[in-house]
C-alpha cells in the first residue's frame, strides 16, 4: 500500500478457513484480534493451525477453487395485473348487463328493429370488411379520407380502434393455434378464445402497425376517442326512436356484433370442414359465415390471407366481399385482391369436401 513494492519473501495472500476471502498476513498482525490465528495465537472453535510463512522464492501457491454448480434456467413470472387493468373490462360487462335487462323495460318497435338490423350490417362490415380485410390484410386500397370514414364505421362497432384490432389480428395469423396466439381454442380454452382474452386486461397494447401508424387520425381513433363513434350512433338511435332505438337498435345489436365476431376466433377453429392444409385448425363454418357476412369461411382465409374474397365457391356467401365490390364499382376503393388460380389449387386436402 502507499506505493511500497512487495519483494521476494514478503507475505502473500492467505485464504483462511471460514472467512471466504484473502487477507494479508502482515495486515492481520496490525489489526484487532479476530477469530483466526497465526502461529502464536490459538484458533477459536478448534480450527487447525494455518501457516503464514512465505512460499519459496518465485512460487505463488495455487488456491483450490470449488466448482460452481450450473445455474438453473430462470423463468421470470408474468407481472400481476393491477386492478386498473381489470377495470377496463367493466364497460364491456355493463354493456352486456344493459342489453339483457333493458329489453324487459323498454318496448320493442318496428323502427327499433329496423335500426338494429341496419346498423348490425353496417358495423359488421366495419369489422369484417374494414378492420379485418383492409387494415389487417390490405386486401384493397382506398383514399385517405375514405380510409378514415371506414375506420369510423369500424369504431362504431365498439371493438376498439383499427390499429389495436388489426395489430392483434396480424399477431394471431403469425402464431395461429400456437402458444403465442392471443385467442386459440386449441391451445387454451373455448371461453378464453371467445371472450376471455378480451376482458383479461393482458392485451391493452397491440403489436406495431407501422404501415398505418403514420396517420395521426388513425392514432386518435385508437385512444379514448374510439368510443365516440359508437356513442354518437347511440345518440342517433335515441333521436330516431327514443329509448327503444337505443336498447333494440344499439345495445342489443352491439352485443350481437361482439359474439358473432368472436365466433370466428372460437367456433371457426373447432367446427366445420377443411379444404386446405394449413398450419392451424382453421375451418370453414357455414353458419358462422352467415352471422359474420362471410368471415366463417375461415380455412379459406387462412390459406390465402391477403385476398378480399373469403368465399371461394359460388355457394360460399360472402356479403362483405359483395360490399367491397360495390364500393369498387363506384370508385371508392380499388386494387381489390382476388385469389389466383394457383392459390386456389395449391395445398388442397385430398379427401376434403368441395
Amino acid at each position: 500500500m502507499g506505493g511500497a513494492r512487495r519483494g521476494v519473501g514478503s507475505p502473500v495472500p492467505v485464504l483462511y478457513p471460514g472467512a471466504g476471502f484473502a487477507i494479508w498476513g502482515e495486515h492481520l498482525r496490525a489489526t484487532r484480534p479476530i477469530l483466526l490465528r497465526t502461529r502464536a495465537h490459538p484458533v477459536i472453535h478448534g480450527a487447525e493451525p494455518i501457516s503464514t510463512a512465505a512460499p519459496s522464492p518465485g512460487v505463488v501457491p495455487a488456491l483450490p477453487l470449488p466448482a460452481l454448480p450450473a445455474l438453473p434456467a430462470l423463468t421470470l413470472p408474468r407481472p400481476a395485473l393491477g386492478w386498473y387493468a381489470r377495470l377496463r373490462a367493466v364497460p364491456f360487462i355493463l354493456l352486456h348487463v344493459a342489453a339483457l335487462v333493458a329489453p324487459f323495460f323498454v318496448p320493442i318497435t318496428w323502427t327499433a328493429v329496423g335500426l338494429g338490423l341496419l346498423f348490425y350490417v353496417v358495423r359488421m362490415f366495419g369489422i369484417t370488411g374494414v378492420y379485418h380485410r383492409y387494415f389487417a390484410h390490405k386486401a384493397y386500397k382506398t383514399s385517405r379520407w375514405f380510409q378514415f370514414v371506414l375506420a369510423w364505421i369500424g369504431c362504431a362497432a365498439m371493438q376498439k380502434g383499427p390499429l389495436w384490432w388489426a395489430g392483434h389480428h396480424r399477431h394471431h395469423h403469425k402464431h395461429s393455434d400456437q402458444e403465442d396466439d392471443p385467442h386459440s381454442p386449441i391451445v387454451k380454452t373455448v371461453w378464453w378464445a371467445h371472450v376471455g382474452w378480451v376482458i383479461s386486461g393482458r392485451f391493452r397494447e397491440a403489436p406495431a402497425m407501422k404501415d398505418f401508424e403514420k396517420y395521426p387520425e388513425l392514432r386518435v381513433l385508437d385512444t379514448f376517442f374510439t368510443w365516440v363513434p359508437g356513442l354518437l350512433l347511440a345518440a342517433l338511435c335515441f333521436a330516431i326512436d327514443g329509448w327503444s332505438g337505443v336498447v333494440w337498435g344499439f345495445l342489443v345489436g352491439t352485443v350481437c356484433l361482439y359474439h358473432a365476431t368472436f365466433l370466428v376466433n372460437s367456433a371457426c377453429h373447432l367446427f366445420g370442414t377443411r379444404r386446405y392444409e394449413t398450419t392451424d385448425q382453421s375451418k370453414n363454418c357455414w353458419w358462422a359465415a352467415i352471422l359474420t357476412m362471410g368471415e366463417g369461411w375461415h380455412n379459406n382465409h387462412h390459406h390465402y390471407q391477403s385476398c378480399a374474397r373469403q368465399g371461394f365457391k359460388w355457394w360460399e356467401v360472402d356479403v362483405s366481399y359483395y360490399i367491397i365490390r360495390a364500393l369498387a364499382a363506384v370508385g371508392l376503393v380499388w386494387d381489390v385482391r382476388e385469389p389466383t388460380a394457383k392459390a386456389l389449387a395449391s395445398k388442397l386436402i385430398a379427401d376434403a369436401k368441395p
